[in-house]
């Protein structure tokens, strides 16, 4: 009788189901990252401040560009404020190249890195005096000495040219990783990366309206977030 029932619960065991086993959970999506719709986000900029002028204030092309150089690095009310001595011993190109680079020295007291600006618009004069006229390409304006990529793009903003880029000033290097349209801390690999999400026609406008909501509302310490046309679309305002 033993054998018979252990007979029994051996047949029993060898026709018992497996237990079923306990199905893993699947791993929980992440959610997908928000993209910007930075050319709609960016009418709203240019809108705002598409039409203020320049900081820097000018009579003509002659008095931009002299302006435009000096202020590399320099503040743009200073430049204002010293140029009109400047420009009244040397109103054009032709009685700058007349003198030397050290001839200059004197007007521009203040002036951050001014022996090199001085050479570079004695080089730019000497090149130009003749047609008085300046360059209206991104390629052959930044072939002059001290012209880079922004101050050209300055130049073709307000002037009209062709080639424009992405105006990138420390405002702008301020501002852009603020709104998240760039990370980058290399002026050139930030122009690059905002023209990359916006439109070309945008491209003159867009850095420069950076630089007037930097200046405006976006300013280094308490940005004033409430006031803002970017908010909606702004990394830093959304984790206030």
């Amino acid at each position: 009788m033993a054998q018979a029932k252990a007979r029994k619960k051996s047949k029993s065991a060898a026709t018992a189901k497996p237990a079923a086993k306990k199905s893993a959970k699947a791993p929980a999506k992440k959610a997908a990252k928000k993209t910007t719709a930075w050319p709609q986000a960016f009418q709203k900029l240019i809108q705002k401040y598409g039409k203020e002028p320049h900081p820097l204030t000018y009579s003509g092309p002659y008095e931009l560009l002299v302006k435009v150089v000096l202020s590399a690095q320099t503040n743009d009310a200073f430049i204002n404020k010293i140029a009109p001595a400047f420009l009244k011993a040397y109103p054009d190109f032709r009685s700058i190249a007349r003198g030397t680079a050290d001839d200059l020295y004197p007007y521009l007291k203040g002036v951050r890195n001014f022996a090199n600006k001085s050479k570079w618009l004695f080089a730019i004069a000497s090149k130009l005096e003749e047609s008085e006229q300046i360059p209206r390409t991104m390629e052959t304006l930044t072939e002059l000495p001290g012209i880079g990529r922004k101050s050209a793009s300055v130049l073709l903003r307000e002037l009209g040219g062709t080639g424009a880029g992405v105006i990138v000033d420390i405002h702008v290097l301020r501002v852009a990783p603020r709104l998240g349209i760039s990370k980058q801390e290399d002026a050139g690999k930030m122009e690059k990366e905002i023209m990359a999400v916006l439109p070309e026609s945008m491209w003159a406008d867009a850095g420069m309206c950076i630089s007037f909501l930097g200046r405006d509302v976006c300013r280094p310490t308490a940005p004033d977030c409430g006031n803002c046309v970017m908010q909606k679309v702004c990394e830093y305002a959304a984790r206030k």
